[in-house]
């Protein structure tokens, strides 16, 4: 199963402009918020998808993808492993072109599920490393 192949990614960072970020905090010190904050940076529209947060980046965040609004390509995970699943899910059922499992995080039964939906897949990498690396 390729998951983080060099045209994968590619194709993702060239392609998935709208990024719906599972997990983004609003700490400035978090992961997720460092990895939004380059990607809104580099141009790309990035969607909050946090219950547990109201806005970030002073956007709405939204309870799940499937009440965020249409046109996300890319979701891009911030869940812990054994709670990846559930975003993978609700980003084959909103239509997403891809996922991307955040470095660490490790769901093989998920990738697949997005592979056999369609999606693009990238898991276990740092989408701020990856972008670093080819987009400089």
């Amino acid at each position: 199963m390729e998951v983080y192949g060099t045209e994968t990614i590619e194709k993702i960072l060239d392609e998935c402009r709208t990024i719906a970020v599972v997990g983004l905090s609003s700490n400035p010190l978090r992961p997720s918020n460092v990895v939004a904050s380059y990607m809104r940076r580099h141009g790309y529209q990035v969607i909050p998808v946090n219950p547990n947060e109201t806005k970030v980046f002073g956007d709405r965040s939204y309870d799940s993808l499937t009440v965020a609004p249409p046109g996300i390509e890319l979701v891009d995970i911030f869940r812990r492993s054994d709670e990846a699943g559930s975003a993978v899910d609700e980003a084959i059922a909103i239509g997403a072109k891809a996922v991307w499992l955040q470095e660490g995080v490790i769901d093989h039964a998920a990738a697949q599920r997005a592979l056999d939906a369609g999606l693009l897949v990238v898991m276990d990498r740092c989408w701020l490393k990856e972008h670093y690396r080819f987009k400089r």
